[in-house]
């Protein structure tokens, strides 16, 4: 079963690829398939914005399983902002340093990641899953956040001492409101398949 990911984010496939390991599953990326460009992220939920990106690459490859995630993170004190809003806020991709100015009077650095996967069959049908994580947002980066993820490079899940950019690709797998998400949407997929 081949699955084009509507996603150029090349640590993002890399994390989803390792997901789906040893199973029939077989992911590729826009770029491996040729579709130049991304969906307009304009939803108001995670799962309007992830349905919107897997229908891109579902009109771009009618014939292929689709699939696209969306992510927010959701901090306890601005009242569960910025959420949907994750990807463009303080700024158009920002950076972690311009996160952390935006956070840096916050009393209580609670948060909770969220992950939302949208599945499209060739027929259309579309189904979701869903991974979260709580944690802590620090107040300065421990290590290199990775391209369009500024938030793994200051965010440490319960039960870890690392922060989600300071993990193995498995590491990362394994405690991630994403890997979670994504380990749902193999056992979907190996059961529609």
């Amino acid at each position: 079963m081949k699955v084009v990911l509507s996603t150029g984010n090349s640590r993002k496939v890399e994390e989803i690829r390792a997901v789906f390991s040893g199973s029939h599953i077989e992911i590729s990326s826009l770029n491996d398939v040729g579709i130049q460009g991304e969906a307009e992220e304009d939803g108001r939920t995670l799962n309007e914005n992830a349905l919107k990106k897997a229908l891109f690459a579902h009109e771009h490859a009618p014939d292929s399983w689709t699939m696209a995630d969306d992510t927010g993170i959701f901090i306890d004190e601005l009242n569960g902002k910025p959420g949907v809003d994750t990807a463009l806020w303080p700024v158009l991709r920002p950076t972690a340093e311009q996160v952390l100015y935006e956070l840096k009077d916050l009393k209580s650095r609670l948060a909770t990641f969220i992950t939302v996967v949208a599945i499209v069959s060739p027929t259309g049908e579309s189904w979701f899953c869903e991974g979260s994580v709580r944690g802590k947002l620090l107040k300065a980066p421990r290590t290199q956040y990775h391209p369009r993820m500024p938030y793994g490079a200051i965010f440490v899940p319960d039960g870890s001492d690392k922060t989600l950019a300071e993990m193995t690709i498995d590491e990362e797998n394994a405690h991630s409101h994403r890997g979670k998400a994504f380990r749902q949407a193999r056992t979907l997929l190996e059961k529609l398949s």
